[in-house]
């Protein structure tokens, strides 16, 4: 079977992550997030990013995003984040539903990052005719971005600081905070809160977990109502432990930088064989675990024939020649060296 790449959603789940899944069904403990795992996990994660925390597991990423802007944002707030963003984007309307009517609004950017002018120039504008307008709320940076790119901190850092010279709060959604980090080997303090970051949604889910998200509020006074918000939403579960349980041996050992290091280091090695390949530019600069090659429209038709899973990029990069096509590839912890040189081959087998 050919690999895939459409998405580092396609892979298991590390065998240590199973295995404490499996642990803690052997074990009672109290529920909804009143057990030692969830306890621990708090812990921890205080002496990863160097400070206190207010932590709350979830299941899914958009719950993750969606609940932590709505305890950012009123339902007359305006939420600031790039067009590309998984939350203008992927989200079907879930940061409006959950915080009773807030509105996206799109800034825009090189390779899904949010420009500090473009969100300097927005800002002072966005309320022409006061109260009759929505009221700038809150920021969100995605980290990687959707087009597999990074904020540095001290982007991050210049955001911020424009956002909160307009009142706002800032939210960074994490889904890959761990490829980010570990592709910049930065402290995780450095690239949220020590650069403005209030509230962080932590994926564990594209890098090894079977279903774990973690909502960190860096200002634990923010998040004063997140616990009655979760559990309106219903997103609290009685069996937290088994959430908690898969962020614990997630961050034990140091996993989740190490599994998103193995991802990282594949999308490097896909990105240097494609590019010795004639025909094959490049959409956007390759900086975590996503590559958004550009290759002849018949290459693409020939790798899906021969089952490569990857989805095509939309128009994005296509230029003027409609005889070539842009695809993204993600790589993921499993992804192996063996899988990535297979596509090169082929790749190189159905080139002009």
């Amino acid at each position: 079977m050919a690999a895939n790449f459409a998405s580092d959603n396609t892979g298991g789940a590390s065998p240590v992550i199973v295995a404490a899944v499996a642990e803690a069904a052997t074990a009672t403990a109290m529920p909804y997030g009143a057990d030692p795992w969830t306890a621990r996990v708090t812990a921890r994660l205080g002496e990863i990013f160097e400070t206190d925390v207010a932590v709350f597991p979830v299941v899914t990423g958009t719950a993750a995003n969606a609940l932590a802007l709505a305890a950012l944002t009123p339902p007359w707030g305006a939420v600031y984040c790039h067009p590309h963003s998984h939350a203008m984007e992927d989200e079907c309307g879930a940061p409006e539903f959950y915080s009773g009517g807030a509105r996206l609004v799109g800034v825009g950017g090189d390779h899904a990052r949010i420009g500090a002018a473009a969100l300097a120039a927005a800002l002072p504008a966005a309320r022409p005719h006061g109260v009759h307008n929505m009221r700038p709320a809150a920021l969100t940076l995605t980290q990687a971005t959707e087009a597999g790119t990074i904020y540095r901190p001290e982007a991050v850092a210049e955001l911020a600081a424009i956002a909160r010279r307009h009142g706002m709060a800032v939210h960074m959604d994490g889904a890959r905070f761990t490829n980010a980090l570990a592709a910049l080997d930065a402290r995780p303090a450095d690239l949220t809160w020590r650069a403005g970051v209030d509230v962080l949604s932590l994926g564990a889910t594209k890098n090894g977990a079977m279903a774990a998200e973690a909502v960190i509020f860096f200002r634990p006074e923010l998040a004063a109502e997140f616990a009655e918000r979760r559990k309106r939403g219903g997103h609290l579960l009685s069996k937290a432990r088994f959430i908690s349980a898969q962020l614990e041996a997630w961050l034990a050992d140091d996993l989740w930088l190490a599994n998103a290091r193995t991802a990282n280091a594949a999308a490097r090695r896909l990105a240097d064989g494609l590019a010795a390949l004639p025909g094959v530019t490049f959409v956007h600069p390759v900086e975590a675990n996503m590559v958004f090659a550009e290759l002849p429209g018949a290459s693409v038709a020939a790798l899906e024939a021969e089952g490569f899973g990857f989805y095509r990029a939309g128009g994005a990069g296509t230029g003027a020649d409609a005889g070539r096509a842009a695809i993204r590839l993600v790589c993921g912890f499993a992804t192996t060296d063996a899988e990535v040189d297979e596509f090169i081959a082929a790749a190189a087998r159905h080139g002009p």
